[in-house]
């Protein structure tokens, strides 16, 4: 799939002139009390750049150049990676990893469980967490996510149905929180 970073990226601007809320993910993962957070398929950096906005460390990644390129333009003082997921190593962990935006979704088929294999990798040992939400009508199930995540070394700590925290009622989108022990 080619992506514009500039295009998608003015989506998200035209929603929030409108008044609308496009901090969602961002909100939750503050709400975690993180001092890093690594944002695993970042896009062009709406999450990151909120994040950093608070004060957070955040260090961005995304394979897309375009997506990239709109990210750099937008927060170049913060650390922007280029690289698959499935084979990142930054050489370091974070108190948070988070892929919003159905970031699963956007691996090939059949990738999933070394796609979260490699962002787990950078989950902090000792009580750092994975953070992910993406629709389930699309193939990805959570069954499959839960223990592509349990063989990661993570456990499920809780799972909501939006980014607000709304509870899980088994719906057609899921926002799981994973941590490792």
């Amino acid at each position: 799939m080619v992506w514009n970073g500039d295009a998608y990226q003015a989506r998200f601007d035209e929603i929030a002139a409108g008044g609308g809320d496009v901090h969602g993910e961002a909100e939750l993962v503050r709400s975690l009390g993180p001092g890093s957070v690594l944002d695993a398929g970042c896009g062009t950096g709406r999450v990151a750049v909120e994040l950093a906005r608070h004060g957070v460390e955040v260090v961005g990644v995304d394979l897309d150049a375009s997506m990239l390129a709109t990210a750099r333009r937008l927060a170049p003082g913060l650390v922007w990676h280029r690289s698959d997921l499935a084979g990142l190593d930054l050489g370091r962990s974070f108190d948070v990893v988070v892929m919003a935006g159905n970031v699963p979704l956007f691996t090939a088929p059949g990738t999933e469980a070394a796609l979260v294999a490699g962002v787990a990798r950078h989950v902090r040992p000792g009580g750092g967490r994975l953070v992910a939400g993406f629709s389930l009508d699309r193939g990805y199930t959570l069954e499959a996510y839960d223990a592509h995540a349990a063989a990661a070394g993570l456990v499920l700590e809780t799972r909501y149905a939006t980014w607000d925290r709304e509870p899980y009622d088994g719906g057609a989108y899921a926002v799981s929180v994973h941590r490792r022990e």
